[in-house]
């Protein structure tokens, strides 16, 4: 079959999210063909240059979600983008409805206007939740006013300089005063204005793409059999419009959920936008997330944090099946086996993986060392200017890159806190070491009962974990066999990628038939139950039946 992979600020760049594990999946899945639809982020990630794609990959296509919008707006419209009078009413229509949906008060991410949530991976209020499941919420008007759009784009051309029009910004400003709209939207100034349109251009640019099939030209997204978006925001739009457009079935793979690295992230981003600003945008991309999980037909998680975030944003558990990441186990097998790595356990070296060594690492290796003096530290990485110490890196302290060699020098393996899939984690697995991890995101989840789990940031509780460990070989040997157990069953790229090809071939198998006219220059392009079978009816000038049949 032929795959659309869509992403958004990823593969093929070879900077950027959720490169690795698409490298896999195309490279692993020869048999079919891919087509990848990549939607950029910045001009510095397109210098960066691509991964080496293999033979497989047919086509790459590609467009900027950054920078001003091009001429015309990159659909079939007219020069310019210059919509006639009837164009202006549909499109004020349309972002009429958008601009309504994410202004009110009940709209899923404007409840308090901040960009927050919950520790439990709950974002929003049960007010927005129930607003988008209703069919007279304002998910339901935020469907129809994108759906609207995007036909409008189809149509007429690139929704561009629509959507950054006075036009545009008077529909917005009107939808922010009118009764029921939140009080933080109700404040928005001209310059608040100005930021949302832009924004929401960047982030509905997908509409406006040539993607969708041409008459006479390149059929883009209508030649594929299948969509694959990488998460649930604008990548997966181009998705939702080949469903839309084509019937083409849709899936959505999230490693990290796309709402809620906005929701952690856009303080960092957010340095001089508003509350108005934020309130809106966060409104937007909750409802445009929402939007996609409905829509989709299956999703796939990556743990069960991402799976918790998605089910809260309105994911049809039905729908959804979690497939852990796959990790080549290839090069840690030799230290996994126990073969000869030229470094044995020595029972006093501890390793630090999976992020910046933070000062409650410090504090418990005080306290490690108080009680087993000769204990050593290898931190992965590099020293950072201000180690957090006052006298800098203590004695036994070292640093050093990743790999089997690091891991095999340790004793125990202590990881840091990971926001989204704990790698680090599982590759200390893959090498049958004893691991000591903070009680975050997906761990217990990953680590089962191989390993043991503290509470973040506790330096006693990190320190009596260690020592325990240290003093009892035993336990370590057998915490290390069963790890990698573990993640030889759980944590492969073959389970990844076996996982893939069997969800790929159920939605194809539930796909409508297309009934496409077959090349004559093919041989055999036509199945023998296409052709017209024989018909023995009466036709002037003939008998009913043969002869042969024993009738005149």
């Amino acid at each position: 079959m032929r795959v659309g992979l869509l992403t958004e600020g990823g593969y093929p760049y070879a900077t950027g999210e959720g490169g690795q594990w698409c490298d896999q999946l195309v490279r692993g899945l020869g048999r079919h063909d891919f087509e990848i639809y990549a939607l950029s982020r910045g001009a510095r990630q397109e210098r960066g240059g691509w991964y080496g794609l293999p033979e497989q990959v047919r086509r790459v296509r590609t467009a900027p979600l950054w920078g001003d919008p091009a001429e015309g707006g990159g659909g079939p419209g007219p020069a310019g983008g210059a919509y006639g009078r009837r164009e202006r009413r549909r499109f004020g229509e349309c972002f009429w409805e958008l601009a309504t949906a994410i202004s009110a008060t009940d709209a899923p991410g404007a409840s308090d206007g901040q960009d927050t949530a919950g520790a439990d991976g709950a974002a929003g209020t049960e007010d927005g939740a129930a607003a988008t499941g209703s069919p007279g919420g304002q998910a339901y008007r935020f469907a129809e006013a994108l759906h609207g759009l995007a036909d409008l784009a189809r149509d007429a051309g690139g929704l561009g300089p629509a959507l950054r029009s006075d036009q545009a910004l008077q529909t917005l400003e009107t939808a922010c005063r009118a009764p029921g709209a939140h009080p933080a939207a109700y404040g928005t100034r001209v310059a608040d204005l100005l930021a949302v349109s832009a924004l929401l251009e960047r982030a509905l640019r997908p509409l406006s793409l040539d993607w969708y099939g041409a008459t006479g030209g390149d059929p883009g997204l209508a030649a594929v059999d299948l969509c694959h978006a990488t998460s649930a925001g604008p990548a997966a739009l181009p998705g939702l419009l080949a469903k839309r457009f084509f019937g083409t079935p849709l899936l959505v793979t999230e490693y990290e959920v796309r709402l809620r690295a906005y929701y952690v992230n856009s303080a960092a981003r957010a340095a001089g936008l508003s509350l108005a600003v934020r309130t809106l945008l966060a409104a937007f991309h909750r409802l445009l997330t929402a939007e996609v999980y409905g829509r989709a037909d299956l999703i796939t998680p990556g743990d069960t944090q991402v799976r918790r975030w998605q089910e809260r944003c309105g994911a049809d558990r039905e729908r959804v099946r979690t497939v852990h990441p796959g990790v080549d186990a290839l090069p840690y097998e030799a230290v996994g086996e126990g073969a000869e790595s030229g470094v044995a356990d020595d029972g006093r070296t501890l390793v630090w993986v999976g992020g910046r060594a933070e000062p409650c690492l410090w504090e418990a290796l005080a306290a490690v060392r108080e009680a087993e003096p000769g204990v050593r530290l290898r931190i992965v990485g590099t020293p950072p200017p201000g180690t957090g110490v006052p006298d800098g890196v203590p004695d036994g302290v070292t640093y050093g890159t990743a790999g089997p060699e690091t891991y095999a020098a340790g004793s125990v393996v202590l990881t840091g806190p990971a926001d989204g899939f704990p790698l680090p984690l599982v590759e200390a697995m893959f090498c049958g070491r004893a691991t000591v991890s903070p009680d975050v995101g997906a761990v217990r989840e990953v680590i089962g009962g191989t390993g043991l789990v503290v509470p973040a940031r506790d330096p006693r509780a990190l320190a009596d974990a260690c020592l325990t460990l240290l003093r009892d070989p035993g336990r370590r040997l057998r915490l290390g066999a069963a790890a990698r157990s573990r993640a030889l069953e759980l944590f492969t790229v073959e389970r990844h990628l076996t996982a893939f090809r069997g969800i790929y071939l159920e939605l194809i198998s539930h796909a409508p038939v297309r009934h496409d006219a077959p090349d004559p220059s093919v041989p055999f392009a036509r199945a023998a139950e296409s052709h017209p079978p024989l018909s023995w009816a009466a036709r002037p000038g003939r008998p009913a039946a043969p002869t042969w049949a024993g009738r005149p």
